[in-house]
């Protein structure tokens, strides 16, 4: 039998947590490095809301803190390399969805 056809909204392989995080974004095209935050990230995709105009195919690396619920109880610092999928205008804002490709944690700094 074959698989059902999803629907764009739908294709998700893994939930997402609706979640607020802030996350240091660096377009690895220019080397450009600014600030967005997330609507909802997943282990392989993240939905992020941001002043710089990125474009579809983009490569990035995001720097965030995971929160608990994705770590099993510990917030985690990590590095993602990610690829931009859709970018939607938002007003002076916009809406970025990029797919994870590579994830990776960072080494806790001791203050």
């Amino acid at each position: 039998m074959p698989e059902p056809k999803l629907s764009k909204s739908e294709r998700r392989s893994r939930n997402r947590l609706v979640k607020r995080v802030d996350v240091g974004v660096r377009n690895a095209q220019d080397s450009t490095q600014h600030t967005a935050h997330t609507r909802d990230v997943s282990t392989n995709g993240v939905f992020l809301y941001t002043q710089s105009r990125l474009v579809e195919g983009a490569q990035l690396e995001l720097v965030m803190m995971l929160p608990p619920e994705f770590t099993g109880g510990e917030k985690c610092w990590v590095c993602c390399q990610a690829q931009v999928c859709r970018v939607e205008r938002l007003g002076q804002h916009f809406g970025v969805a990029a797919e994870i490709q590579r994830i990776e944690a960072l080494p806790e700094i001791p203050a």
